[in-house]
């Protein structure tokens, strides 16, 4: 790999004017036709140098070949082509894919808000929609906070963390070896290691080693958000602020959000804490009537405050 070359592009990149439903369909349709365009999901993530897109359940692998083929022709920057071929699953939260065309390599390099990072789009999830909530956290931490970050896969929010802010210690867990293994090799790369420590490991076990300790907790993993919520307490201190994000069904975005407010609120005053929403938004609709959802939350612990871990 020509690393070189890939640090002159933008590296992750989700191909918006044409790939959000139209680059994918239009081949489609030109080689095969409005049966085939048809069941297309249209939206390509290019991760790097790699291109990935989406298996449908009733189309044929040699059918997704043929258009791999295509746009390596049209997207001169793409040099492999995968399929993703099941959803996100598991503890370490990746998906199985299938290589269509191009180099056969899963490994790329990319840069995002001026940071590098190692993928292995096979071993350790990465979705460019979060491209945009890493800045925007980034923006808001304060100097000398300590941070614990519960999910940090290959280490994206962390180091974009270090890298735009100062903070004192970003605690960057994850469960998954070979996201910690991508994390380790990333921290070195953005010369972040004075700041950003990976840690191997279940987070809900981790944060018990920092009672008190954090002030803003990152969770960015909508499965286990509001089931660690306890745990990211006690690692909280008596005043701070935890990213939630979570999946939440409703017929609209304004309900999502809505919902994803009740739930959280109701579940922190049962806590004996004060809770206090400073922002809400989706982050983007994962499927019919189902959203992915983030809350910004200031907490203070009363005095009364429960300990449930």
């Amino acid at each position: 790999m020509d690393i070189l070359k890939l640090l002159k592009i933008n590296i992750l990149v989700v191909v918006t004017e044409l790939g959000r439903g139209k680059l994918l369909r239009e081949v489609a349709r030109e080689v095969f036709g409005e049966g085939v365009a048809s069941k297309v999901w249209g939206r390509i993530e290019v991760i790097g140098d790699i291109a990935v897109i989406r298996k449908p359940p009733d189309l044929d692998i040699g059918v997704l070949r043929v258009l791999a083929q295509e746009l390596l022709k049209r997207l001169k920057y793409v040099k492999s082509v995968w399929a993703a071929i099941t959803p996100i699953e598991g503890a370490y939260r990746i998906r199985q894919y299938v290589h269509l065309a191009g180099e056969p390599r899963s490994v790329t390099l990319y840069k995002e808000h001026g940071c590098i990072f190692k993928i292995d789009i096979t071993k350790v999830y990465i979705s460019p929609a979060l491209n945009y909530e890493h800045i925007r956290i980034a923006k808001q931490v304060q100097d000398g906070e300590f941070i614990i970050n519960m999910f940090a896969g290959a280490g994206l929010f962390s180091i974009i963390i270090a890298k735009h802010a100062k903070p004192k210690k970003v605690i960057s867990i994850d469960i998954n070896p070979h996201a910690y293994e991508l994390m380790k090799e990333n921290v070195k790369l953005n010369k972040v290691g004075d700041v950003v420590e990976p840690v191997l490991g279940d987070a809900g076990e981790v944060v018990l080693k920092y009672k008190e300790t954090a002030d803003r907790i990152l969770m960015p993993l909508p499965e286990l958000a509001y089931k660690y919520i306890p745990r990211a307490l006690y690692a909280l201190k008596k005043e701070g602020i935890i990213h939630v994000y979570d999946f939440i069904s409703a017929e609209k975005e304004e309900q999502a959000i809505e919902q994803a407010k009740i739930k959280y609120l109701t579940k922190l005053k049962e806590l004996k804490t004060q809770p206090q929403i400073q922002h809400a938004r989706t982050v983007r609709s994962v499927g019919p009537r189902y959203y992915q959802v983030t809350l910004d939350i200031k907490i203070m612990k009363s005095l009364h405050y429960r300990l449930c871990v």
